[in-house]
């Protein structure tokens, strides 16, 4: 039987990101700062990419813990920048840093990221009902207000379409194809059959 799935992963990496991570409610800090981390160093880059350099970028950036990264110095970032194996953009690897030490702020402000993170939709998935990816915005309401206020704690990278994927990554928004057996996963029944 041919499973229905939405048509943009292609790789096996791809796929087994879409079948078993893409759109799933993610409340663990340590998570959420892993694909605030992605969708960082994703900007004007391929989520392909972001996934084949996954496990590059957790071996040279502390396993994504935001306590170690805020604590990087120069040298450190020198060292990352003649890192092969990562995206060696100094402004990005600059707002890794950056964005770990605003991280620690609002999880000291709210007590958790996710409590923070998750207002924005209200503390629950937003659930659409796509039937073509050309439907599939790139922003939203909740992206835009999101962004604000990211950029305003000193978050860099943090512009509304970066917002939104990291919204469609976390679960903060169903973004499956109504066609798609995740979107039926998240309790919303297909609407067709492959």
């Amino acid at each position: 039987m041919n499973i229905c799935r939405c048509p943009w992963p292609k790789s096996d990496l791809e796929i087994a990101y879409h079948d078993h991570e893409w759109g799933v409610p993610v409340h663990e800090d340590a998570r959420l700062f892993e694909h605030l981390f992605l969708d960082t160093m994703q900007a004007g880059l391929s989520w392909s990419l972001m996934l084949r350099k996954r496990e590059n970028f957790r071996r040279a950036f502390s396993a994504f813990d935001p306590q170690k990264i805020a604590r990087y110095d120069d040298a450190t970032i020198a060292r990352l920048l003649g890192d092969p194996g990562i995206v060696r953009n100094r402004l990005k690897v600059r707002a890794a840093v950056s964005n770990a030490r605003a991280f620690l702020l609002v999880q000291d402000e709210f007590g958790t990221f996710d409590r923070y993170i998750w207002r924005f939709t209200g503390g629950r998935t937003i659930q659409n009902a796509w039937t073509a990816m050309a439907e599939v915005p790139t922003r939203s309401a909740e992206s835009d207000a999101m962004s604000r206020d990211l950029v305003a704690r000193g978050f860099k990278f943090a512009g509304s379409t970066i917002c939104y994927a990291f919204m469609q990554a976390t679960g903060m928004v169903n973004d499956h194809l109504v066609t798609c057996f995740r979107h039926a996963a998240a309790g919303f029944p297909a609407k067709a059959r492959c």
